[in-house]
Formats: C-alpha cells, sequence, structure tokens
C-alpha cells in the first residue's frame, strides 16, 4: 500500500474542528472569478441579508461588466473591479473584507485561499479545493495556524433529496449505513470551455479527477471526520472508447483519462464507497447516488427510489416516496426552499449554500463543511490518480485530522 506521512505541527497550531468565529454583523465579500459559478453565486447574494459586496475580480473584463450591470439590476451600487491576473493578491491585502469568494479555474483555488487566510480572512472556494495532496495539507495547516474558516463550496450537499435523506439517515430510518455510491457522470464533449474553464484540465488527467460531487454528500451520511474517516482507496481507469463530436477534438485526442474510472474506498470503521467519473460517453446525467443501510435502501438515478425493512421486496410507491420525502424534508429546505428553488439555477442547492455560508458567519456558528471535509474530499484527485498510475494498488488516505476524526460524534 502506498502510504504518506503527515507533516509535522507547527507550535501555536490547533485542530479547528467546530471552529467558532466572531459573529459578523455585515459579511463584507469579495469575489474572485466571475464566471458561470461566480455569476451564479453574485445572483443567490442578492437576496441573502446581511452582506455587502466590497470587490470583485477577473481578467475577462466581459464578467465584470456583467457582474456590474447584475448589481445595478438589483439596486445594489456597482463595486470596486480588478481586472489584472495578479489583482487577486490586492484583494486579499485589504482590510475591509471579511469573506474571500473564490470562483477562478481550479488551479488557483488552494493558492488563493492560502493567500487569503494568511491575511486574516476566511474562505469560500469552489471544487475541488485543491489538487494535489501537498495542497490539501497546506489547506489544512493555514487554517489552523489563521483560525480562519476554509469552506469548500460542495453544492450537491444541499441538494433537497440529498438533504431530507441526510435528516432519514440521522433519524435512523435506514438503520446502519454499511455501503455508499456516487458519481460524476456528465457528457462534456459539447461544453463550452469558455464558460466553463474550470473542465479544461480534466481530460488530460488520471483517476477521478472531480470527485467531490459524488463524495461529500456520502461523507456526511457516514459522518466522516465525526466518527469515522477514510483509510484508503483502490482506482481503475478503463480506456478511452471514441470520440465523437466535439468543440475541440484536440482536447479529446490527447485524453489520458479513460471513459470510466471506478475508485473503492473504505472507511476506517469497515464502511465502503463506490465512486466513479465518466464525462465522455452519452450517458444521462447522473450522481448515482445510492445508500444501503441495515434498515433501508436508497438509489436515484432517473428517479428516487426508496424501501425500508417493512417492505424490503419492493420500493415504496411513488406516492409513499413523495410523502416520505415530506415528512423528512430538510428544515433548511422547510425554512428557506421556496426562496432557493425561485432563486437558484440548480434547484435551490447553491442558494442553501450561500445562505448557509453567511448564516454560520454572522451568528459566529462551526461551518456545515470545514477545512478536513475540504482537503479529504479533494484528496481523491491525486490519491485515485497515483493508484492508476501504480497498477491499480491499495492507496492510504491521509488522516488530515491527525487522528482527531472521533473527537465529535454525531
Amino acid at each position: 500500500m502506498l502510504e504518506f506521512n503527515n507533516p509535522a505541527i507547527d507550535q501555536g497550531q490547533f485542530d479547528v474542528i467546530e471552529l467558532i468565529c466572531k459573529p459578523l454583523d455585515i459579511v463584507r465579500v469579495a469575489f474572485i472569478g466571475l464566471g458561470k459559478r461566480g455569476q451564479e453565486a453574485i445572483n443567490n447574494f442578492m437576496h441573502i441579508d446581511g452582506v455587502e459586496i466590497v470587490a470583485i475580480c477577473d481578467k475577462v473584463e466581459k464578467y465584470v461588466l456583467e457582474v456590474q450591470q447584475l448589481l445595478t439590476k438589483y439596486d445594489k451600487p456597482k463595486t470596486i473591479a480588478y481586472t489584472r491576473p495578479e489583482d487577486w493578491r490586492k484583494i486579499c491585502e485589504r482590510n475591509d473584507i471579511d469573506l474571500v469568494y473564490i470562483s477562478t479555474d481550479r488551479d488557483l483555488h488552494a493558492t488563493i485561499a492560502v493567500y487569503a487566510m494568511l491575511h486574516d480572512k476566511h474562505v469560500a472556494v469552489e471544487v475541488p479545493a485543491a489538487n494535489t495532496i501537498e495542497e490539501c495539507w497546506e489547506l489544512v495547516n493555514t487554517a489552523e495556524k489563521t483560525r480562519k474558516h476554509c469552506v469548500m463550496l460542495e453544492n450537491c450537499c444541499y441538494a433537497q433529496f440529498e438533504m431530507a435523506v441526510l435528516n432519514m439517515a440521522q433519524h435512523n430510518v435506514f438503520g446502519e449505513i454499511f455501503h455508499v455510491e456516487g458519481a460524476y457522470i456528465h457528457d462534456l464533449r459539447q461544453i463550452d470551455f469558455i464558460r466553463k474553464p474550470h473542465y479544461l484540465d480534466l481530460w488530460s488527467m488520471y483517476g477521478n479527477p472531480y470527485p467531490t460531487h459524488g463524495l461529500g454528500p456520502l461523507c456526511q451520511l457516514l459522518n466522516i471526520h465525526r466518527g469515522d474517516r477514510l483509510a484508503w482507496l483502490i482506482s481503475v481507469s478503463g480506456g478511452q472508447f471514441g470520440f465523437p463530436a466535439c468543440n475541440d477534438s484536440n482536447i479529446l485526442n490527447k485524453s489520458t483519462l479513460g471513459n470510466m474510472n471506478t475508485t473503492i474506498i473504505r472507511t476506517h470503521k469497515e464502511k465502503t464507497i463506490v465512486l466513479q467519473h465518466d464525462i465522455s460517453s452519452p450517458r444521462p446525467y447522473s450522481r448515482n447516488y445510492l445508500i444501503s443501510g441495515t434498515k433501508g435502501f436508497v438509489q436515484k438515478r432517473e428517479t428516487p427510489q426508496i424501501t425500508l425493512s417493512a417492505n424490503p421486496s419492493e420500493f415504496l410507491s411513488k406516492e409513499s416516496t413523495e410523502d416520505l420525502l415530506k415528512q423528512y424534508e430538510h428544515s433548511f429546505y422547510r425554512e428557506m426552499g421556496e426562496l432557493a428553488i425561485k432563486t437558484d439555477t440548480h434547484g435551490g442547492m447553491d442558494f442553501i449554500m450561500n445562505y448557509r455560508l453567511i448564516f454560520c458567519l454572522r451568528n459566529g456558528l462551526p461551518m456545515d463543511m470545514d477545512v478536513y471535509d475540504a482537503a479529504e474530499w479533494s484528496s481523491i484527485i491525486d490519491l485515485s490518480a497515483q493508484s492508476v498510475l501504480n497498477g491499480s494498488t491499495p492507496v492510504e488516505i491521509p488522516d488530515f485530522t491527525r487522528g482527531r476524526w472521533n473527537k465529535i460524534k454525531l
């Protein structure tokens, strides 16, 4: 098994599990990266109280203009804009910002996040938060030294169905959950790389380069870092079969990714996770959400299906499934669901994610997702690639909590 040594802890460095920071009456935010994700986030923020947008930054001036127009649309004042490639540093160095919201190309995510925390800012960073094990540790160590929040913006953790199932799991509806599955199945052969540059590098990578959409909600179900932890993985990639029409044939022709990657993860408490990635075949979009417990089973491919131990041989009817989901609708959606679904382009999950981010900052609460989640979920990129490149050898998953994963038991 490939193993890793945890880096040493500096004097005065302590864990940030359940980190509580001083409440902020108004959260002063700077947005770095104003492409599709950045603009969607700013649109969400137009409907959230207690926020002031202090600065925006993107090297594409067209995006800056679009955001200024969006602010005007909502009767908000135009804000300070930065357009040079290195201007993100100037934003992090300002003393009138509480939160830096990062939606740049993925290669800059960890770099900007670390720099922002070192300049006394909380950080919210798009997925993945890091690309390498070294970057993952840098995020953890910096957050522990600076005592700043570092939240990865994994929106799928806030999807309405996933949140209802999480609520059911926390009420023991499924008994003990022992196996889960997730995926990122998304046909990107026709993707517009100009508007979605964060997909561009996926084609030339190995293993699973985009694991967090599938993995994040599953880790919450298994209480990862809150009573269990990811221990090791094995990753297998197939070949690349067929290159149908694509906006950039050069990308596909040089692809080393393979059509399908399957990564199997085992936790310290012997739970199992199957995680898949496929962006180059004509399959419908799916996160392959599946949960097996001692008292029940859930899956959501195209439509939700649930079976419970009272009737294990068949799925609940559509009406019974809807009734159960309504019964266990998460409090976030009961309180904010109507506005979230009306405002958001992803069924409400982006809005709920951003609302919770600001709510926790304004009330001095621990974040729903912390830097250890950001590091561990993102680490699968590097670890799965190492497994594939070493003949699907088992690879140890570093303990980014340094033994404190059992500090909180839910």
